[in-house]
């Protein structure tokens, strides 16, 4: 067993681990100070409830199998409460429970995600029975579509997905998608969609009306989430080597120039370069380079990040002229951001892309991939949020919106100034 690689994965999962209370920051700063808690919570909610599926029945579901493409919904019962996880077979490079946890964290993070089309307005009860059906019938079997692959007995990689391999057996090419454009963003970014279609606009939607409350949380959640993708990023090689420093230069270069774009975007159009279109870019170009980190060259990467960081800026208005309140722009930077990051490797992966040496095979699996992956998702995202909506209810009530559902909610307060019982 090799500890280098052992570490090097438990490392990575702890700083995708990271990502959950970033991403609660982010979120929670570009809400209104009064729903700030009930932001937050629904990320932190997502971190205890999938945690807990992840062991019971989770990772038996997005790891059915390694012999061969297995069904596109399968489970392992021998991994039913990780039972078969415990053993390490003779020759492994790191122990499976190590891919457990770094897994884990993926399922936790890309459920957190979706709650950002719903701030404001949704109820945290009936947010975590959509995060736990949503999980176990969205995100566990697409995470065994994409990332399905395991240790054969006797230690070697095999591939199972039909995303994966599927695929390839198909059309003599696979599907890239390293760290989870497909399975992540894309996943998140149509459930999200579709809650935002479910829940209905809050009171007063328009652009301009709600204004992110804390700036310097949604820089703090930024930085937090670029500090963790690396782990996200380049854990996913499972091996300290040069594919994974690789990787964790495009994870610098691609969000450093959507950082920039944005910037740009916002200048022209508003006049002012913001702080909350800094982290923006910076996530957005995160999210573009996510599947196709390990398969360009840095410089293609800054011109990924250069094409999501315009593209992010433009397509989060998208929602004022088309009427839907995504209020966090998920669908604007995760759906859009993961769409531009797998398609862009149909024509720029080495070796494969159209304009790197391949033809348009590539372009075709991964457009196959992210739109099997979007459509069942916003599916059965839609179909679970209305049942929710129209038995327990999803949405508050309009005036615990208008006064902030904190309190309502949770009996909290984000900024306490002034101690009234004391």
């Amino acid at each position: 067993m090799d500890q280098g690689n052992t570490a090097f994965i438990l490392i990575s999962a702890a700083l995708v681990l990271l990502m959950t209370p970033g991403l609660a920051f982010f979120y929670g700063g570009l809400v209104k100070a009064k729903s700030v808690i009930s932001m937050m919570m629904m990320s932190f909610g997502a971190l205890g409830l999938i945690g807990v599926l992840w062991v019971l029945y989770g990772y038996a579901i997005a790891f059915p199998g390694s012999e061969g493409t297995v069904a596109p919904w399968a489970i392992d019962t021998g991994n039913i409460g990780l039972t078969a996880a415990l053993e390490t077979p003779e020759g492994a490079a790191y122990p499976p429970l190590a891919f457990v946890a770094f897994q884990a964290t993926f399922a936790i993070i890309t459920v957190a995600l979706v709650s950002g089309a719903i701030a404001d307005r949704a109820k945290f009860g009936s947010w975590m029975i959509f995060a736990g059906i949503w999980a176990t019938v969205v995100y566990f079997p697409v995470a065994s579509w994409v990332f399905n692959f395991g240790l054969a007995d006797d230690g070697s990689f095999a591939y199972g997905g039909w995303i994966t391999h599927g695929l390839q057996d198909v059309f003599g090419v696979g599907v890239i998608d390293f760290a989870g454009g497909t399975a992540v963003h894309i996943n998140a970014g149509a459930a999200a969609l579709a809650l935002a279609l479910v829940l209905g606009r809050r009171v007063g939607f328009k652009k301009g009306v709600h204004i992110p409350h804390n700036p310097p949380f949604v820089l703090l959640g930024a930085g937090l989430l670029w500090f963790g993708w690396f782990g996200f990023n380049a854990g996913s090689e499972l091996a300290a080597d040069g594919t994974a420093a690789l990787v964790f230069v495009n994870t610098i270069a691609a969000p450093a120039a959507a950082l920039l774009a944005w910037l740009v975007v916002e200048k022209i159009k508003d006049g002012k370069p913001t702080s909350v279109g800094a982290a923006s870019g910076a996530v957005a170009g995160l999210v573009a380079i996510t599947p196709a980190c390990g398969s360009l060259h840095p410089i293609w990467a800054i011109v990924l990040g250069l094409v999501a960081g315009v593209v992010c800026a433009l397509a989060i208005e998208l929602k004022f002229k088309l009427g839907f309140d995504d209020s966090l722009d998920v669908v604007g930077i995760h759906l859009v951001g993961g769409l531009i990051g797998t398609l862009y490797l149909g024509f720029f992966a080495n070796g494969t892309g159209l304009f790197m040496g391949g033809d348009a095979s590539q372009l075709l699996v991964q457009a196959i991939a992210a739109f099997a992956v979007l459509i069942y998702s916003f599916v059965l995202a839609f179909i679970i949020g209305f049942a929710i909506e129209k038995t327990i209810g999803f949405r508050v009530k309009n005036e615990d919106e208008i006064a902030g559902i904190d309190t309502v909610v949770h009996g909290e307060e984000g900024y306490v100034l002034v101690d009234t019982k004391a």
